[in-house]
């Protein structure tokens, strides 16, 4: 089932094609430390997630055409989430099975955050349809996308399709604990050894757990985000990487989303023609946005 936003199907230059997860995210923000066993005061919101639906609409906002393909359940939730996601601006092709996932985000006072995921429908994902990959310039895959079937079976399908049709590939590492529990880091090194992406986007936790950037590279370029510290941008077998410096944030109240809003920005640069060092900074611009608000929100 298809849910057609106002994205700019016909754009010349192609489509940013984002696969993964929509979800409902419950932000809480507890007024203090959390009391176990007890009630800790908390503010609760209710936002629209999932790692490629954040990439999908920030991408939106940056300005590029972009589509996001994914799974959602049969329930009212997943109708509401599509349908808001169109709405500002995203193609969006959703199939429609189970229950919608729900992600709930624990954040701390100085803007980190725990996830607890319950993906749901997300990991529903069939064989889509070739019509979902037409006008592909760019194809974009977070990891979480390769966790579950048939998901990982669907994505895969469309990796190839893409590819042979002369689309990009980004992959973004993730989460370290996803990628463990599930097809292990090692799986993960050895699936983007296989596919050599474009461009690999990961923080400095994800490139140390997957000993990355090594002498092999899995990526033509390797994003390392590093929170306030420089990004680096690793090419193919370069010894040093390139250093774009992160200007000072004034306060980081919530860190969610800021690494698919970081993708988003950079991609959108990347197909507007951008070199690596300037997308990183339209990457670094578009992250500093979102660090104030609760959730993934602009």
């Amino acid at each position: 089932m298809g849910r057609a936003g106002r994205g700019p199907a016909c754009f010349t230059g192609g489509v940013l094609v984002v696969v993964g997860d929509l979800v409902e995210d419950v932000v809480v923000w507890p007024q203090g430390p959390v009391r176990r066993g007890t009630d800790t005061a908390a503010h609760v919101e209710r936002r629209r997630g999932g790692s490629a639906a954040n990439v999908a609409r920030f991408a939106a906002a940056a300005g590029a055409p972009v589509r996001f393909v994914g799974c959602v359940g049969t329930d009212a939730i997943g109708a509401a989430l599509a349908d808001e996601l169109a709405a500002t601006g995203v193609d969006v092709r959703v199939q429609r099975h189970g229950r919608t996932g729900t992600i709930v985000v624990l954040v701390e006072a100085d803007g980190e955050r725990t996830m607890l995921p319950d993906r749901g429908a997300c990991t529903e994902l069939r064989e889509v349809d070739d019509a979902w990959l037409d006008g592909a310039r760019w194809l974009h895959v977070p990891a979480y996308s390769l966790i579950g079937q048939p998901l990982a079976a669907s994505v895969a399908s469309m990796i190839v399709r893409a590819r042979r049709h002369g689309a990009r590939l980004s992959v973004d590492a993730s989460s370290v604990g996803a990628l463990a529990a599930s097809i292990g880091l090692d799986g993960f090194a050895a699936w983007l050894a296989e596919v050599r992406p474009d461009v690999l986007l990961a923080n400095e936790e994800e490139t140390a757990a997957l000993g990355l950037p090594g002498p092999a590279p899995a990526a033509a370029l390797t994003v390392v985000k590093q929170g306030a510290d420089p990004v680096l941008l690793w090419a193919g077998e370069r010894a040093e990487p390139t250093v774009v410096p992160v200007p000072p944030v004034a306060e980081v109240r919530d860190t969610t989303g800021a690494g698919d809003a970081f993708a988003a920005g950079f991609l959108a640069a990347v197909m507007r023609g951008e070199e690596p060092v300037p997308a990183a900074e339209a990457g670094i611009a578009l992250a500093r946005r979102v660090l104030g608000n609760p959730g993934a929100t602009l």
